[in-house]
């Protein structure tokens, strides 16, 4: 196991995007640190399977603490978890409140802030985030939750940028559109297609190859990548 390769963590891994970002950067030859509440072992020696709810401090920690103990560095963070709950404003409820802000914020705080604090001892470091193309509203869809988590996390990628730029630490976001993952069924896909100016969902692999390029990108910090079939655009 070479002390040259880089190590990047990815959260929400165990499926759709973040297994398609897990197989992304292990064909780049990363070494991994997967995690979410339902990853299971691998038999990849490259590869670190980290169990837990990342909206829970104490699952921040035990990704970092053993990405160190078994690779020794963080490179890049990907921060992938998200949940989504497509509900009238007006009936969302406490719950569905709470548990959109602990995966979506909560899940991005704990990590990124214990990511950055080695990056910054490495003088070096990438963090990607998932954020969502939530610019314009879509008639009908309730997006509210998925607003209020996902543009917050747009706007702290900028701030995080600018605050780290002189540190080498990058920060950038990736902004998919609707991609095919468990998350939708297969009777929705042609309305979901609709959305979209290009006609069709995104693939999971295609968000991993943007998040692939903005790792290899070096003169790239404070972007938000749409790969969303031209819907931030407009339609």
């Amino acid at each position: 196991m070479s002390a040259s390769q880089k190590v990047v963590i990815v959260t929400g891994a165990s499926q759709g995007i973040g297994a398609e970002i897990v197989k992304a950067f292990r064909g780049l030859d990363y070494r991994i640190v997967a995690t979410s509440r339902k990853i299971q072992p691998s038999d990849d020696p490259n590869i670190l399977t980290v169990a837990g709810d990342i909206g829970d401090p104490a699952t921040a920690q035990r990704v970092i603490s053993e990405t160190l103990a078994r690779f020794g560095r963080v490179d890049t963070l990907v921060n992938n978890a998200g949940i989504y709950i497509g509900k009238p404003f007006t009936e969302h409820t406490l719950d569905d409140y709470n548990a959109v802000l602990n995966v979506n914020v909560a899940g991005f705080f704990h990590i990124t802030q214990l990511a950055i604090a080695q990056m910054e001892k490495q003088a070096s470091g990438h963090v990607v985030t998932i954020t969502g193309s939530i610019e314009n509203g879509i008639s009908g869809a309730h997006t509210a939750l998925a607003a209020l988590t996902k543009g917050g996390l747009s706007a702290v990628t900028r701030s995080l940028a600018i605050e780290y730029a002189k540190k080498g630490i990058r920060v950038n976001a990736v902004a998919p559109g609707v991609t095919k993952t468990p998350m939708h069924t297969a009777e929705y896909y042609e309305l979901l297609a609709s959305l979209h100016p290009l006609g069709r969902m995104g693939e999971a692999h295609e968000v991993a190859s943007a998040i692939a390029f903005l790792d290899s990108a070096e003169f790239i910090t404070g972007e938000i990548l749409h790969v969303d079939g031209g819907q931030s655009a407009g339609r």
